[in-house]
């Protein structure tokens, strides 16, 4: 959509030099992402060939409107800061591609992740507002939240982190006050990942307490 209105004149900047601009832009941001290790795919939208606008003094700015990394459809915002200045957004189509992880076999709802199930394959980075996991140290250990097909490219939002303490473990509970740290043993009465807040039972002192899972099978009194 225009944002000022077109004018018709002598001098005039034409959907050619426009669609012009935008090819520089993206040939350049190809190139960037190029030398980072990715491959980049682009097709600029078409403008009316009919189209002219105040002329444009210098060469109009070209950027982004959306985030690249986040939409494969995020148009192009078109600048001119001249005397009569204009705007105006030109819809593009931009593929980043490069290594991902995706499932090796099928896995189901639950199901631990291990370093056999993934594999590493060209994947579409940008097809997905949900960004791709790229590092295995981010998936494997973890659990799928539902069950997936082989293929299927890994994001946050397919993972839980596994309960490292369950209800009815025996914990090692730690509280540290004035650089003293002391520890006694415990029960948890919920159960909780990494990170997570559990309620534990003091098993000296009877006393059930909030804290902090630090690591499976201890957690932490914040003082």
């Amino acid at each position: 959509s225009v944002l000022a209105s077109a004018t018709v004149s002598a001098a005039t900047t034409t959907a050619a030099q426009i669609t012009g601009a935008a090819d520089r832009f993206l040939e350049t941001f190809a190139a960037e992402q190029t030398a980072r290790g990715f491959t980049v795919r682009y097709n600029p939208g078409r403008l009316d060939a009919r189209l002219s606008l105040e002329v444009c003094e210098s060469a109009p700015g070209v950027s982004f409107s959306g985030d690249p990394w986040k939409t494969s459809q995020p148009s192009l915002l078109v600048v001119c800061d001249g005397a009569r200045p204009w705007r105006m957004f030109l819809p593009v189509s931009v593929e980043i591609s490069g290594k991902g992880l995706v499932a090796a076999r099928p896995l189901a709802r639950g199901e631990r992740i291990t370093e056999s199930a993934l594999k590493r394959e060209a994947v579409a980075l940008n097809a997905t507002r949900r960004s791709p996991i790229r590092s295995k140290d981010q998936l494997v250990g973890m659990e799928m939240r539902r069950g997936v097909n082989a293929g299927t490219v890994f994001s946050a939002d397919l993972l839980s982190a596994p309960e490292a303490v369950a209800r009815g473990d025996h914990v090692v509970i730690t509280a540290k006050t004035n650089g003293f740290s002391v520890r006694s043993r415990g029960k948890a009465l919920t159960s909780g990942g990494i990170g997570e807040q559990v309620t534990v039972e003091n098993l000296s002192s009877t006393r059930t307490v909030r804290a902090e899972i630090t690591a499976p099978g201890q957690v932490r009194i914040p003082m």
